[in-house]
């Protein structure tokens, strides 16, 4: 998820919002807080508009997960597919197997932090500044009311990787370590690092799962700082034993390998299969509402949008090669949304303004990112993250959904 916080100021979206504690045990007074809303939905005025908006989202989700998956599976910029690539590991990139383990282990870390200090922690943060208004508009999916699916999914994604599977249909309780995998090979090495990276991967998704949802309405509560404090000694768990070990003890252990290819064969490439099926399904749904409008249909979208969440949450544990160095990832998860823009193509239909072309420059993390960059890298990257604003599965959610339902075409 690409979190620009510069656009936080340009939200308009809003709604009532009642903020409240999450437990009997842990009552408090805030009050109600009144949002202006923005006066804009679905109506037979713009019904038109909206559903080719939606069209055009849905599109744009599919084309770059099946980007995404044929990278992966098929070739990645006219050479090898990025899949044989990471497992061959004899390139500058990946120079060796303890480097792909670095990689997993670290964008690993990486997820559990963004969880717990941004997802989580960042709303809680500005709420407790006396900033409840942005402190709504920090939590990502808000209008699904999906946040806390998502970042247990997040989590779940440590675990896939940490185990080598990828079976969205089984329980937590009965997904189990391939034997080619980073806990297999641990849990006969050092079964007490195992046994507790296990159980802190299990106990921050329940901690996450113990939040009353919506997040939204629950923001400044116990469950909630239990559930970034999890996050927090998970990703320290990981950042620390768990990579060191593998730096120190495991770094030519030729089993390496064979985590590598199971990782690749048995966590990304289904991950990135169901994503890409579950987008040809999403557009499928859109599609059939944009010629059949009616609210059986708009629940459809719904439910299509609900279930191609799960495989892209999933993935958020490897945001590393082409997702990352193709813009695949702000392209289909940016987050908050550029609220005016999105009204703007509503009431003009200039669908263009969501597509880019080019090389993928990002925006710099900070000004002294942005020194290093000239002006022109500097503009085109603004103009990349001005189009990734008004598309993804965020802006579709938007089309979607009000207040946790399905809209509603009357």
């Amino acid at each position: 998820m690409k979190k620009n916080i510069l656009m936080m100021s340009a939200i308009l979206f809003g709604m009532v919002v009642g903020f409240s504690s999450c437990s009997d045990s842990d009552k408090n007074d805030t009050p109600t807080v009144e949002i202006d809303p923005l006066e804009t939905d679905y109506s037979a005025a713009n019904a038109d508009q909206w559903g080719n908006y939606m069209v055009a989202v849905a599109s744009l989700l599919q084309k770059d997960a099946t980007t995404l998956y044929n990278d992966w599976a098929v070739a990645y910029k006219g050479g090898p597919s990025f899949a044989s690539t990471f497992k061959a590991h004899d390139d500058a990139d990946y120079p060796s197997a303890i480097s792909c383990i670095d990689e997993i282990l670290d964008k690993c870390a990486g997820i559990a932090k963004e969880v717990g200090g941004q997802k989580i922690g960042g709303p809680i943060t500005k709420y407790r500044a006396g900033q409840v208004k942005e402190a709504l508009y920090a939590v990502e999916s808000w209008f699904s009311y999906h946040s806390i699916e998502d970042y247990s999914n997040n989590i779940r994604s440590i675990r896939n990787a940490y185990y080598g599977v990828y079976d969205p249909t089984k329980k937590d309780s009965e997904v189990t370590p391939h034997a080619h995998s980073i806990a297999a090979l641990l849990s006969t090495a050092n079964a007490d690092l195992d046994s507790r990276v296990r159980a802190k991967i299990q106990a921050t998704i329940e901690a996450i799962e113990a939040i009353p949802a919506p997040f939204r309405d629950h923001i400044d509560c116990a469950e909630s700082d239990k559930a970034r404090t999890a996050c927090t000694e998970l990703q320290n768990l990981i950042e620390g034993e768990l990579i060191a070990y593998f730096d120190d003890m495991q770094k030519d252990n030729p089993e390496l390998d064979n985590i590598i290819q199971q990782f690749v064969d048995g966590v990304i490439l289904p991950t990135y299969k169901d994503l890409k099926e579950k987008n040809d399904l999403l557009y499928a749904a859109v599609r059939n509402f944009q010629e059949h409008p009616t609210n059986v249909n708009f629940q459809n979208c719904a439910s299509a949008w609900m279930a191609s969440r799960t495989p892209w949450e999933s993935s958020e544990a490897f945001l590393f090669g082409p997702v990352d160095a193709e813009g695949l990832d702000p392209n289909m998860d940016s987050w908050p949304l550029d609220a005016s823009g999105i009204v703007a193509i509503l009431n003009s239909s200039k669908f263009e303004n969501m597509e880019w072309t080019g090389e993928y420059i990002p925006e710099p993390e900070d000004d002294e990112e942005a020194a290093t960059m000239t002006d022109e890298d500097l503009e085109k990257a603004g103009e990349i993250a001005a189009a990734q604003n008004l598309r993804g599965f965020h802006t579709l959610e938007f089309l979607v959904f009000k207040k946790g339902q399905a809209r509603r075409v009357n």
